[in-house]
């Protein structure tokens, strides 16, 4: 299998000292750029735990909001409210909001750092 496919198509090489060494060199600055993305997460989820996000939607009288708030809204209010962040870090497991309250919410930064923040929906006036 491997001379007949892996080495031919490039996905795999043979062990030799040379290709050895070119593994380790590049194992290491893959380690390196990992330690680098944790660092930039953790930074930013101690920017994120400080904020408290509040969002204005058309509600019934019993608090039932007339659509959603889904991780879209979330992250633009995040973001509006000075720490950027995309839709794909929120994350909702039971789903958007449909009802007014307050709600915690946990935003995946990285696979070892995940923070969770306050979002309060409100009825608009």
């Amino acid at each position: 299998f491997a001379r007949n496919f892996l080495i031919p198509t490039g996905k795999a090489k043979p062990a030799t000292a040379a290709n050895l060494a070119e593994f380790e060199a590049t194992r290491a600055e893959h380690e390196k750029a990992a330690e680098d993305a944790l660092g930039v997460a953790e930074k930013r989820g101690s920017a994120l735990s400080t904020v408290a996000v509040t969002i204005a939607r058309r509600a019934g009288d019993e608090g039932k909001l007339f659509g959603s708030v889904g991780t879209t809204d979330i992250a633009e209010a995040v973001t509006a409210a000075g720490v950027g962040l995309a839709k794909k870090e929120v994350r909702l497991p039971d789903g958007a909001f449909h009802n007014t309250g307050e709600y915690d919410v946990v935003l995946h930064l990285h696979t070892d750092v995940n923070i969770t923040i306050k979002v309060t929906v409100v009825a608009e006036d």
